[in-house]
């Protein structure tokens, strides 16, 4: 993943820095979302964590794995959740930040009693394994998915039915959300972050329409408590806890960008004179950042649009 997410920025959405705990110089905080769903948030990334309530019969299943960094941190925080073993883990992006702890997490090396490989069900959408598997990926055997899937997995953990839904051609060609039903939870992936613009990685699939397109799935899927706040709880790739009105307003601003670029593009303008407009710069500073900034973002829907 190439957008930064400085500790300041989430210092100021998650909690105070006070309340933040450290691991390996990264800020993070563990909190619970609703029902059984957790989130793992730091500056490197958020995790989902669902755990159950019957000792012997439940689990805990992962969305993401974070990178490798945090492997011990993770797995002593899992720890004071649930003396369950982790029975399911859901990769929902190809980037490292999402996955890199997935080989260590499958074979702990410090915990022989915590889990084993063979316990562990690595879902992800196909073209993750096709991306992974594919010489020179540079992704271990042992980190790839066991279980894929095209369009959408489904099935029952903990007491809740949950859904895996493939958003193909949003950041890249292999994202997808979770849906938790019973706690009311989305995961979001990179599809949607609170840190920056989007990363449309044109090279791996992406595309604006499709980032815009898996934005208003989500917001098909969010139930609001009142007014569109509260409800269904949206967990994003990167930065707070979120609900549908903060979805509504990042899809808003997208659509907007987009349509922008479109219209230079219908009449016949170049890359550089899209760029000299300016096109983000009413956005660019809540979601510009040094890694990825908006110059970069309108490149990438430029070429999205383009492509197509």
């Amino acid at each position: 993943m190439k957008i930064a997410c400085l500790f300041a920025a989430l210092a100021a959405s998650l909690v105070s820095a006070q309340e933040l705990q450290q691991a390996a110089g990264v800020p993070y905080e563990v909190r619970h979302v609703q029902g059984n769903v957790y989130m793992f948030a730091s500056t490197l990334g958020n995790i989902a964590i669902q755990v159950g309530k019957d000792p012997g019969h439940d689990g805990v299943l992962l969305v993401d794995t974070g990178p490798a960094r945090l492997r011990n941190t993770i797995l002593g925080e899992i720890r004071k959740l649930s003396s369950e073993p982790v029975r399911f883990m859901i990769v929902t992006s190809p980037d490292a930040d999402h996955n890199g702890a997935n080989e260590v997490l499958l074979k702990p090396a410090s915990s022989r009693n915590f889990q084993t490989q063979s316990d562990i069900a690595l879902f992800a959408q196909d073209n993750i394994l096709q991306r992974f598997s594919r010489a020179g990926s540079g992704v271990p055997s042992d980190a790839w998915p066991t279980l894929t899937f095209l369009d959408e997995k489904s099935f029952a953990f903990n007491g809740e039915a949950i859904q895996i839904i493939a958003e193909k051609n949003a950041h890249t060609d292999g994202d997808s959300i979770v849906l938790f039903r019973g706690s009311n939870v989305i995961a979001a992936g990179d599809i949607f972050l609170t840190t920056g613009y989007p990363v449309i990685d044109v090279q791996r699939g992406g595309s604006i329409e499709g980032e815009v397109k898996a934005l208003n799935h989500i917001l098909d899927l969010t139930v609001p408590r009142s007014m569109q706040e509260g409800g269904t709880m949206v967990i994003p790739g990167h930065g707070r806890l979120c609900d549908e009105a903060d979805v509504t307003d990042y899809r808003d601003m997208l659509t907007i960008i987009r349509d922008r670029v479109q219209d230079m593009l219908r009449k016949g303008k170049t890359l550089e004179e899209v760029q000299a407009a300016r096109l983000s710069r009413d956005y660019d500073r809540r979601y510009s950042t040094s890694s990825w900034s908006g110059d970069m973002f309108v490149e990438a829907v430029y070429r999205s649009l383009k492509s197509k």
